[in-house]
């Protein structure tokens, strides 16, 4: 059962500082980078702390980028209010769509879109090669490790076998290439702009659920969903997490059975998408329900049990990716840097707006949805730092779980809200024009 959600409190001048050390930890860390690269010492990252290169520009997209951003900010919150909720959900949607879309295409549409997934270190690099499906499953796991002549190309190794699928798939019914690729990952992408607020009204009430509405629209990690598969697993997990908390608070089986059927097959698009535990079991809580989460179990348990029919096994696949991964460039990435460049990088791919939210959702001290699931995906966003098997590039490869940070916006007070969009909405803005980024 829904539950309200109690104003937020003005405090305009401690959201602003951290607002301030947010955005001074990412000068910080980009300082700091520049100053290892100087002396001999590289973090082994373009325009680090991102994976980025320096290249100021504009593009096709940049007119309706800024107008989008403008009309959000200064109509969302109203827009956001009034609409009826299932029209609100498909106007947020279509807006994210466009968001991302645009942002991309300030590198136009080739280099921002097209391109962006046929590089030999991506998947579309190894769709041509998979011929059998069956003996692909089969032999996954033997082409995991590196410097072998048939071994996967970077992310397909990085990754189970699901990811690979996606694209193989898309390939077998027609739609082959970057730009059905690109347009795959943005349209799956742009589903957190729905599956977040659903969570947000199910377990906290309509109010605070059309207050995050904005917010997801111009979530600054839509720089990276558009383009890079992260973006896919983000809208495919996040929608996975809304049945299950349909099924938790409408105390039925069936929306958690497919939530746990969607949130397997996440695990099955990447290893580390088992980190949102922390996020299921914080709404959880917060619907003060635990019977219909057992449902979820045997959903997620039937795709385990269907990769492993098929010859892949998680566990194999999961302890060879970290082999795998130590062959590269991260063995010498600098574990002291990363780890707080990582969470520096937050700053600017979830927006100082999130560090805002999670630091009223930790000072509130409450069990409600908007505390619990923005502290649930901090908890999974540490665990995923401290690992080791994430340093840089987590602009993209924490995509799934920086939307949930979205989920406690009612937190901000209703009066400061369009100010907080507006830097979210800034910051997306100069990186996609000042830098030129990888994802």
């Amino acid at each position: 059962m829904s539950t309200s959600v109690r104003p937020a409190v003005r405090s305009g001048r401690a959201d602003a500082w951290t607002g301030v050390v947010a955005i001074g930890l990412f000068v910080v860390a980009a300082v700091a980078g520049a100053l290892l690269y100087l002396s001999g010492r590289p973090v082994l990252a373009s325009a680090a702390p991102l994976f980025a290169h320096w290249l100021p520009h504009v593009g096709p997209g940049t007119p309706p980028a800024i107008c989008l951003a403008g009309l959000v900010v200064w109509h969302g919150p109203a827009v956001a209010g009034r609409l009826p909720w299932r029209r609100l959900l498909g106007v947020s949607y279509a807006a994210a769509t466009a968001w991302i879309v645009s942002l991309a295409l300030v590198d136009g549409w080739q280099r921002g879109l097209a391109d962006r997934l046929t590089t030999r270190h991506e998947y579309l690099h190894e769709v041509a090669g998979v011929t059998d499906i069956a003996a692909m499953l089969r032999t996954f796991s033997t082409r995991i490790l590196d410097f072998q002549p048939d071994s996967w190309a970077t992310h397909v190794s990085a990754h189970p076998p699901g990811a690979l699928l996606v694209f193989v798939g898309l390939d077998r019914i027609g739609l082959g290439g970057g730009g059905w690729a690109a347009l795959t990952c943005v349209l799956a992408g742009a589903l957190i702009a729905v599956a977040v607020p659903q969570t947000v009204r199910l377990l906290a009430g309509e109010s605070a659920a059309r207050a995050t509405v904005p917010f997801m629209v111009l979530f600054p990690g839509a720089v990276w969903i558009g383009v890079s598969a992260d973006g896919l697993f983000a809208g495919v997990t996040a929608t996975g997490i809304a049945l299950v908390v349909a099924g938790l608070v409408r105390r039925a089986a069936w929306p958690s059975l497919a939530g746990g059927v969607v949130l397997g097959m996440g695990v099955f698009l990447s290893y580390g998408l088992v980190l949102l535990a922390p996020v299921v079991l914080a709404a959880a809580v917060a619907a003060r329900q635990w019977r219909p989460l057992l449902w979820a179990i045997p959903g997620a348990a039937a795709v385990v049990g269907a990769f492993a029919l098929a010859g892949f096994w998680w566990l194999d696949g999961y302890h060879l990716l970290v082999e795998r991964y130590y062959q590269g460039i991260a063995a010498d990435r600098p574990y002291a840097y990363w780890i707080w460049a990582n969470v520096a990088v937050l700053a600017v791919a979830a927006g100082p707006a999130a560090f805002v939210i999670l630091r009223r959702a930790v000072t509130g001290r409450s069990t409600a949805a908007t505390h619990l699931l923005p502290i649930a995906a901090a908890v999974a966003i540490v665990a995923a730092d401290l690992s080791g098997l994430t340093k840089a590039e987590v602009e993209r490869i924490w995509l799934p779980f920086g939307g949930w940070l979205m989920a406690g916006a009612a937190l901000i007070p209703a009066g400061d809200r369009r100010g907080w969009l507006a830097a979210q909405a800034g910051i997306a803005l100069l990186v996609n024009h000042l830098l030129l980024t990888t994802w």
